[in-house]
């Protein structure tokens, strides 16, 4: 069952939270501090904005810090309106259990670069009730991230 907007503001801790990006059935995540475009790290909340250039690939994290009780899950996707502009974006599963920043990965298929603002909402979590607790929430590598996260994949 996905959570409404009520039992979001309710059962879900986002920080910090703005009303404004509470929607029917999602919050609206914000651009937050940090990105990383072409092997440099951006200071976004100095500069107020990123700029993704055409046919790059973009880190990007979050404002919010979301924290997940063990049996609440998170499924996120790219606003539509910035999909309109060409960025794509590939999202895992946000598992039950998670407390931290998240570090999203998007692409700019646009033959245009697509500027977004600090604290602009640019991706849409839903929030969805398992049958029970999971057994085993998250504990993983990117636990406790308050800042952008690069890949911890242990290459062969």
């Amino acid at each position: 069952m996905m959570l409404p907007d009520w039992k979001i503001r309710r059962e879900i801790l986002i920080e910090p939270f703005s009303e404004k990006s509470l929607q029917p059935a999602g919050y609206d995540l914000r651009v937050g501090k940090e990105a990383y475009i072409n092997g440099e790290l951006v200071d976004v909340e100095e500069d107020g904005k990123l700029v993704i250039p055409p046919k790059t690939h973009a880190l990007i994290l979050t404002l919010e810090r979301v924290r997940l009780p063990d049996d609440i899950m998170g499924d996120m996707k790219i606003r539509s309106s910035l999909a309109r502009e060409g960025l794509l974006g590939s999202f895992a599963w946000v598992d039950p259990g998670w407390d931290g920043n998240l570090t999203l990965a998007l692409f700019n298929a646009s033959e245009k670069p697509v500027e977004l603002a600090y604290g602009e909402r640019f991706v849409q979590i839903a929030f969805q009730r398992l049958e029970g607790p999971a057994q085993n929430p998250y504990r993983g590598n990117y636990q406790g991230s308050r800042s952008l996260a690069l890949s911890k994949r242990k290459k062969p």
